[in-house]
């Protein structure tokens, strides 16, 4: 078994960054790697993962029901109507990022989210960027941070009018909703997504 795992005291084999604290475990256990494929899910996760560039993930997943009630729910119907009244409240919110260039991000990718919904919609763009293969990694430092397809999917998504969607952001995106596999290989979470086999 890699290094990288930690045998938890539930007899789990977990990455050292989900044994942290009890809220990383829990989202490691229930949420990350599963599939989410309707539009609302994905624009909290796209704009989670936007906010989370640059700091940790713990930092925004402590925050996340802080951003869920500062953004509507992550209804992106009701943020891409948000005026600059709205824009002053959140950027005077102290229980999320805030972070002017990335709260103008989230506004703007929900009028984008909006604006492919004539073109089949946000989760149908994303989930058309799926490799072939996910990768199978032993040791974290073989996860990688970026793949064509994130590449591919950040380069179409800038197109249409999104901001902070860069490549590693994109990855980061896709390990979370489970277009790809990076659970490490002897994780009790390898393989549990249903769309890729262990």
């Amino acid at each position: 078994m890699s290094n990288d795992l930690i045998i938890g005291d539930d007899g789990l084999a977990r990455p050292l960054w989900a044994s942290s604290n009890e809220m990383l475990r829990r989202y490691y256990d229930t949420e990350w790697g599963m599939p989410i494929t309707d539009e609302t899910g994905l624009f909290e996760r796209l704009s989670l993962e936007c906010f989370q560039s640059g700091l940790s993930w713990a930092i925004i997943l402590s925050k996340r029901e802080a951003f869920r009630d500062a953004f509507a729910q992550f209804d992106p119907e009701k943020v891409a109507l948000f005026s600059e009244t709205d824009f002053e409240r959140l950027i005077e919110d102290p229980h999320i990022v805030r972070n002017r260039l990335k709260i103008r991000a989230t506004i703007a990718n929900a009028q984008a989210t909006l604006a492919l919904r004539d073109e089949g919609g946000l989760a149908q763009l994303i989930w058309s960027h799926q490799p072939e293969q996910t990768p199978r990694p032993r040791a974290m430092s073989e996860i990688p941070t970026q793949s064509e397809e994130s590449k591919a999917l950040a380069k179409e998504l800038k197109k249409r009018g999104f901001k902070f969607v860069g490549p590693t952001t994109m990855f980061a995106l896709m390990e979370a909703v489970g277009m790809v596999d990076t659970h490490l290989l002897g994780s009790h979470r390898r393989g549990t997504s249903g769309i890729w086999p262990r």
